[in-house]
């Protein structure tokens, strides 16, 4: 991509994700995501219905009054942005495809950290660590993610979630705030238990250390299959192909009970370790199931 074309698409990035996290969603992050604790500010005169607990006593006796202590969320928070680039991340049907609606939707989260003081980091993951920016704060580290999310081009093709779960545990000393931004197509994961996913594992002890959220990107076409006769299907992750007759009904019932049994699957694992999720289509707006994210987070501390 030439570049005076890649700094057009991140400037229109910018304007739209920057807008947004400004109008809509900074205060709804900031409610969403707290601090670590408490840290002292300032005292000021006793008012009534003050917790009697907060009263400092030394500054109480020099001036023979009552006066409390004041404290304020101590706000600095590490964000972790842990993003699928597998090939599978090149589909969409309807509006975009989902490495474009991944891209937006890193850049919003981005831009809300950042107005809130908070550190951001990424990691690209394929079916290995692809590439690992280290978490800083400030409007270029913010723009640079946006350009290496526009322009990064995977080592691998296929998917581990292992991978990007395992790293994060081990690059991230300190808690922080997670997003794995991921459809959850893992081409490498085999388990012995039809109810686990393959990363049950890696995902609850990640969850033990940091506050993961699975940010799941899917596309509507991808719940059923379309009566259009015998397709020629290639998996864009293992390149395998096979011909499918999609005007057999038993076919499509067959595909359909599989795609079920996969959400249940993913919402079991995703249930035992304690990882909210949030289900984004590359056809609708990302911004209704984002604040409802916020708001139910918010309700929940």
């Amino acid at each position: 991509m030439e570049t005076s074309e890649l700094l057009k698409k991140v400037r229109r990035i910018e304007i739209k994700t920057r807008g947004l996290s400004n109008q809509i969603f900074s205060g709804e992050y900031h409610s969403a995501f707290k601090g670590r604790g408490m840290t002292f500010s300032e005292v000021r005169q006793y008012q009534p219905g003050d917790d009697i607990r907060l009263i400092d006593w030394n500054v109480t006796a020099r001036f023979n009054e009552p006066f409390v202590k004041v404290f304020e969320e101590e706000r600095e928070l590490t964000v972790m942005l842990v993003v699928d680039v597998s090939a599978s991340k090149d589909f969409g049907t309807l509006k975009q495809f989902k490495k474009e609606l991944v891209t937006e939707l890193c850049a919003v989260l981005s831009f809300s950290a950042i107005q809130n003081n908070d550190k951001i980091g990424i990691i690209f993951f394929s079916d290995r660590i692809e590439k690992f920016i280290p978490p800083k704060k400030g409007k270029s580290h913010i723009l640079r993610i946006i350009r290496e999310l526009i322009e990064f081009t995977p080592q691998h093709s296929q998917t581990s979630i292992n991978a990007g779960l395992q790293y994060l545990t081990s690059a991230i000393k300190k808690r922080s705030i997670a997003f794995v931004i991921s459809d959850f197509f893992d081409t490498t994961a085999s388990t012995s238990n039809s109810a686990e996913s393959g990363f049950d594992t890696a995902l609850r002890i990640a969850s033990k250390k940091h506050d993961v959220v699975a940010m799941r990107i899917y596309d509507e076409r991808e719940a059923t299959l379309p009566n259009v006769g015998l397709m020629r299907l290639r998996d864009a992750e293992t390149s395998e192909t096979c011909w499918v007759d999609t005007s057999s009904e038993s076919t499509r019932e067959e595909y359909r009970r599989w795609w079920l049994q996969r959400e249940q699957q993913l919402a079991g694992s995703f249930a035992r370790s304690g990882v909210d999720v949030v289900k984004i289509a590359t056809g609708e707006s990302y911004i209704t199931p984002l604040r409802t994210f916020f708001k139910a987070r918010e309700q929940k501390r």
